[in-house]
């Protein structure tokens, strides 16, 4: 299971610090991705990070203000969300995948969390 945590109420300009954790897995064999979903939007990609933390792909929209890392010994993985804007409203959700590389799509992951919610006021 994965489980994210972190998610708030944050003012336009804050900053948020969400992670995922997981039980019963090993995170260090995964890539893992964060993906967010606003209302009446579909799921969307954010950032993904390769299974040995060499390799991260950002969304435009979020480059240069997230920041995702890991840290295999604590099975967690992280996202550092900066100068957050209310377009980053939305739900956020990790995902894991176990083989190839890390993917942008929904479809390339394997297990997901269940979401965290992040509201960033104007």
């Amino acid at each position: 299971h994965l489980v994210e945590s972190g998610g708030g109420l944050v003012q336009a300009g804050g900053s948020l610090r969400l992670s995922c954790a997981a039980s019963g897995r090993t995170l260090s064999r995964y890539n893992m991705g964060w993906f967010r979903q606003a209302p009446g939007k579909e799921r969307e990609f954010v950032v993904a990070i390769s299974w040995d933390g060499a390799s991260t792909y950002y969304a435009n929209s979020v480059k240069g203000r997230f920041t995702i890392s890991r840290d295999n010994a604590k099975n967690t993985v992280y996202l550092q969300m900066n100068s957050l804007k209310p377009e980053d409203t939305a739900v956020y959700y990790c995902a894991a995948r176990f083989l190839g590389s890390p993917g942008t799509i929904h479809d390339d992951y394997d297990y997901w969390g269940q979401g965290t919610q992040v509201t960033v006021s104007s």
